[in-house]
């Protein structure tokens, strides 16, 4: 039997004889000769395949062509003989126009041939969008290698890059993209990787178009102790699938007739996972006495079956769901059942391999509006490739944009091209950025009049216009109170109104925001002018520290504010000051957008800014005003200052620089054990959990907390509110909240800490993660659940502790959850199975460890600040 690596050698070889047929149609095709020098012709016809290639030129805006070493071009197709390499920049991609939301092979090859001289094989990364695909190592591939997906774009516009990750320069031969029927290789989620696709036959002939409709590539593949069949009659093929008659018309059975028909291979990672997809049909003429039926099996588990091959009919088997090996060797096996009389027999196969691609492209309006910018201004950057946003490290010269979780396009919410050498009007596609927040045009020779449509971009916050030679008044919308405008050194350029008091430098109103992916989440400000107007009776909520009188709270009633609260009181000018004039913006959400700023020339904070757009952000504003004012905690986000000043507002909260986690906290048990009456967050989740540079965590964001009254009730009637897939159900469907609401919602981030699985996952066959926890409970092996980061290491024990821990709190029926205070207790018993495991016990009353302290406080009741 061959080796696995000697299957592979056989499918990776691109490069063979290809069998002709009648001519087929090449609609939709996209064949790119890369590197193709413009002298020669394009599109012209490659001979063997009859496939029409053309230059790639006009698809890039960078690289240079080149040619592999004169002797080697014979052994290769014409288009694979030329190469384009990129010397330059560092992010290098090719913008192809596709069919949004058709499934499509993309395949790219890449063949070094020594091209430039240097016998140095190249090594670098390949990017489908902002999604890493693979990585393209040439080193010891004589005869080069191809990297193929079955992918469906989320938009009509599809972005393949090269990304250099080293010293070697990135290239490529060839690009093939085909569209494929609607109803094939549909799966559950993820895009399709090949890993092999093969046709049984003794034959060294490699099948493509046009014996294949989709240009598929079967590579000849056949094992010792197998026997050879083959028809001369033609094969149906009556389904989506589509596989070439050439390959159908042979096959292959075991020679010992009793024995297994099996195909296996290697799996680099133990966690990948594939889709199969068989292909049979009954090439012989079998007697009224025989009979061939099989069932399939993988990795020693029935997988399908029984099945008996439709004579000269095609059958095509393949799974629902994506199967996974069991540790690096998987296998697949046809073995005959009782009554069959005949071998099994197998014509063809294709073996993928799951690939997820979970980071979204940035909005598809945004990346057109820039594109439309940069051509109106006739700016050309090799930076400015590929998605704008995504990933990070690869952004954009000039751009910040929102971080966002998995399931949410970025947006553009900074724009700087400052002194670029813009010349003409502003360009009107500006106004498509929706969320832009900073526009910075500074320092070009910008002419025109300043347009209306920036007044009324909502989120706009700072406009910088400075240094052009802009004429006309400046519109009314442009001097609203809260924007920030800079207009000095353009002399044509007046106020629309002589009753127009000077222009004066603003932002736009303070907003309570929600942090982006720098996970700065920051926490709340009193409104007391507002809460003593109103005159309601309210409840006072009392959140003792355990072993210190309460100090600095102020009631509602109060008719002053603490000295504490006076002294944190800072003007418009010193927010300004602090935040270099809204320089660095870190995140935005439902209320406005946060700037990163600094107090006493080093305390580094986080400055929330209220929009005037955003309604329910106000009311949510109040609430948080009314608990933070009452609740000091270590575990929750404090209050540095605030700022409130006309229509400025402002909350000033401590930064919190490592991000939202997935860890447990103590400060949701002091909500609902410390404070009387208790509190209820109703919006526990992972992006409300910040990690300060100590890595403990942080409870943020208390827009909708609820307290409540004294008493033997255990809820209270309110509007639901939360987030899907965190939301209790029990209060969905009734709207009773109480503190168990809050328990569900812990529950599924102890989930996802655990699991490392998103919440919800629509191409996850259970798509919530409570469902797809207990689905794979069932099967008894929690490596399947944990976290596969975790690579093993940790105590099985705890881990199944805290795993069912979870589940009773992601109970539906809220009577059933265990307490927060239970929680507690349970995990620190985890944490102590864990610690005695790595040899690292201590005392309880001296768990002040860096390992220890990342995830719960030492004492059983949390600490108060």
């Amino acid at each position: 039997m061959k080796s696995s690596f000697e299957l592979l050698l056989v499918v990776i070889a691109t490069f063979s004889t290809i069998h002709i047929v009648q001519p087929q149609s090449q609609q939709g095709f996209i064949s790119l000769d890369c590197g193709l020098p413009a002298n020669e012709v394009s599109p012209y016809k490659e001979d063997i395949t009859g496939l029409q290639y053309s230059s790639d030129a006009t698809f890039i805006q960078s690289g240079k062509p080149g040619r592999i070493q004169p002797n080697l071009e014979t052994r290769f197709l014409k288009p694979y003989t030329t190469v384009r390499y990129f010397p330059d920049g560092t992010r290098n991609c090719y913008n192809l126009g596709v069919q949004k939301g058709r499934n499509h092979l993309i395949r790219a090859r890449f063949l070094y041939g020594n091209y430039d001289g240097l016998d140095i094989n190249p090594k670098f990364d390949l990017y489908l969008g902002p999604n890493l695909w693979s990585t393209v190592d040439l080193h010891r591939l004589d005869n080069g290698t191809r990297r193929e997906i079955f992918h469906i774009p989320t938009s009509n516009s599809l972005q393949i890059c090269l990304v250099k990750t080293g010293e070697t320069t990135p290239l490529i031969s060839a690009l093939e993209i085909r569209p494929l029927g609607n109803k094939s290789y549909n799966t559950s989620f993820g895009s399709l990787s090949l890993f092999f696709r093969i046709y049984l036959s003794q034959s060294d002939t490699s099948l493509r178009f046009p014996n294949d409709v989709y240009d598929r590539q079967w590579s000849s593949y056949f094992e010792t102790g197998w026997t050879h069949k083959t028809t001369a009659s033609d094969v149906r093929v009556s389904n989506n699938y589509e596989p070439p008659k050439a390959a159908l018309k042979t096959a292959a059975t075991p020679t010992n007739t009793s024995a297994p028909l099996t195909i296996d291979w290697s799996s680099e990672n133990p966690e990948d996972q594939y889709y199969l997809y068989t292909h049979f049909a009954e090439i012989q003429e079998l007697q009224a006495n025989e009979t061939r039926e099989f069932n399939m099996f993988w990795n020693g588990e029935k997988y399908y079956g029984p099945l008996v091959p439709d004579k000269l009919d095609i059958t095509t088997i393949y799974g629902g769901t994506p199967e996974s090996c069991k540790g690096v060797r998987c296998s697949l096996q046809l073995i005959k059942t009782n009554r069959s009389t005949l071998p099994p027999l197998l014509n063809a196969i294709e073996v993928f391999r799951v690939i997820k691609f979970p980071q979204p492209e940035t909005d598809e309006n945004e990346v057109v509006a820039l594109k439309t910018i940069e051509a109106t201004y006739g700016l050309s950057r090799i930076n400015s490739q590929g998605d704008p946003c995504v990933p990070r490290q690869l952004m954009w010269d000039g751009l910040n944009c929102s971080n966002t979780d998995v399931f949410t396009p970025p947006r553009i919410i900074s724009l700087n091209l400052s002194s670029s050498g813009l010349t003409g009007n502003i360009a009107a596609a500006i106004q498509n950025l929706t969320q832009l927040v900073k526009l910075d045009l500074s320092n070009n020779n910008l002419t025109g009049e300043l347009p209306d449509f920036l007044g009324n971009m909502k989120f706009l916050l700072l406009i910088n216009l400075s240094g052009n030679d802009l004429n006309g008044s400046v519109p009314k919308s442009l001097q609203r109170k809260g924007l920030e405008l800079s207009l000095q050194g353009n002399p044509r350029l007046v106020l629309s109104s002589p009753s127009t008091k000077p222009h004066k430098k603003s932002f736009v109103v303070p907003v309570v925001a929600s942090v982006g992916s720098v996970a700065i989440l920051i926490a709340a400000l009193i409104l007391y002018l507002v809460l003593r107007k109103k005159r309601q009776p309210t409840i006072e909520v009392v959140c003792p520290p355990p072993s210190r009188p309460t100090v600095n709270v102020t009631n509602a009633n109060s008719p002053e504010p603490s000295i504490e609260m006076k002294k944190r009181k800072y003007t418009y000018s010193e927010v300004m000051k602090m935040t270099n004039n809204f320089e660095r913006v870190v995140g935005e959400g439902g209320f406005g957008v946060v700037c990163h700023g600094t107090v006493n020339g080093s305390e580094q904070v986080a400055v929330k800014l209220l929009s005037h757009s955003s309604t329910q952000g106000y009311k949510e504003f109040k609430a948080e005003v009314d608990l933070l004012l009452r609740v000091h905690h270590t575990n929750l986000v404090s209050l540095v200052g605030y700022c409130d000043e006309g229509d400025h507002l402002a909350l000033i909260y401590e930064f919190v620089p490592n991000g939202d986690l997935r860890q447990h906290l103590t400060g949701l048990e002091y909500l609902h054990i410390g404070c009387t009456p208790p509190m209820v967050h109703r919006d526990v989740k992972t992006t409300n959990i910040l990690l300060d540079e100590h890595y403990k965590a942080k409870l943020a964001d208390f827009g909708l907390s609820r307290s409540f009254p004294v008493g033997g009730e255990s809820h209270v009637s309110t509007v639901v509110a939360g987030t899907p897939g965190y939301l209790d159900p029990e209060y969905y469907h009734t709207g009773r909240l109480g503190e168990k609401s809050d328990v569900y919602s812990f529950g599924i981030v102890l989930l996802e800490m655990l699991t490392n699985q998103p919440v919800i996952d629509r191409n996850r066959r259970n798509s919530h993660i409570t469902q797809w926890v207990g689905s794979e409970l069932n099967g008894g092996d929690i490596a399947k659940i944990m976290d596969p980061n975790l690579r093993g290491d940790y105590d099985s024990r705890s881990a199944w502790r805290a795993l069912e821990l979870a589940m009773s709190c992601a109970d539906p029926t809220s009577a059933k959850r265990p307490t927060m205070s239970h929680v507690v207790i349970e995990l620190k018993e985890c944490l102590v199975s864990e610690n005695s495991r790595r040899n690292m016990s201590r005392r309880m009353d001296s768990l002040s460890s860096t390992e220890v302290s990342m995830t719960f406080d030492s004492g059983m009741i949390p600490r108060a600040r």
